[in-house]
């Protein structure tokens, strides 16, 4: 069943909207947090923002979810030498943040983890503070994955730091 609240958030959403909550100067401080952060662990972090769905997939019911799980595999992030990825999506139309991690960490970090995580990061974007959530949500990514994910001798920077803005 097709959810038409849904629907028409997705269809009237401005496709520059994510322009305005990420404007260049978060997207430069939400890299360089990536990048301060793979240097405390052997994960590689991924940060993608989609504003709406193609209209298609949320009238076929596509959740924000099912979405993240496609955005981990076109961006390549299950591709890491230790299985290392680590993706946080946010899918603006439906204020949803999820994260994926690849089954090198799955093994080590319970899902739950990352959804408490998310849920923060969802509270601070609710109260409009889009760069403090992200800067708070991989913060405590980092904290999890030098935990159980510890930096070696040899890690390299697999996957790019800069936030990919997905467009349609």
């Amino acid at each position: 069943m097709v959810n038409i609240k849904r629907w028409f958030r997705h269809a009237f959403m401005p496709p520059w909207r994510w322009r305005v909550l990420f404007p260049k100067v978060v997207l430069a401080n939400i890299e360089k947090a990536v990048k301060h952060s793979e240097h405390q662990h052997g994960g590689e972090l991924r940060f993608a923002v989609e504003n709406t769905l193609a209209l298609g997939k949320v009238w076929c019911g596509v959740s924000a979810r099912q979405r993240a799980l496609e955005v981990f595999s076109d961006l390549r992030v299950w591709d890491t030498e230790e299985n290392s990825g680590v993706l946080i999506y946010l899918l603006l139309a439906d204020r949803e943040v999820h994260i994926v991690a690849d089954r090198g960490i799955t093994k080590r970090v319970a899902q739950a983890e990352w959804d408490a995580i998310a849920e923060i990061m969802q509270q601070a974007f609710k109260r409009g503070d889009f760069l403090r959530g992200s800067l708070h949500g991989i913060e405590r990514i980092t904290m999890l994955l030098a935990t159980h994910f510890p930096s070696g001798e040899d890690d390299r920077n697999e996957l790019s730091n800069k936030p990919v803005m997905i467009e349609h």
